[in-house]
């Protein structure tokens, strides 16, 4: 499960290259420049990515609820 690590590189990696190939004003997406778009999707990307590093991550598991113990009233 160390390869789901990795992919916390791909919004860094994402967010950085795109400025280099998409710094154009003239392609407008819903109404904004094309740089500003590609940001705002990898700030939505980033969080889908990150969620799926959290639920793979066995440290973020519930821990099984003891069955054997009991509590009772006093």
């Amino acid at each position: 499960m160390a390869w789901v690590r990795y992919l916390a590189v791909l919004p860094f990696v994402g967010l950085l290259g795109g400025v280099f190939f998409f710094n154009r004003v003239t392609p407008l997406v819903f109404g904004m420049p094309l740089l500003l778009a590609w940001i705002v999707l990898w700030i939505l990307l980033t969080a889908v990515i990150m969620t799926v590093i959290y639920r793979c991550d066995p440290e973020n598991a519930d821990p099984a609820p003891d069955l054997g113990a009991r509590r009772t009233r006093p």
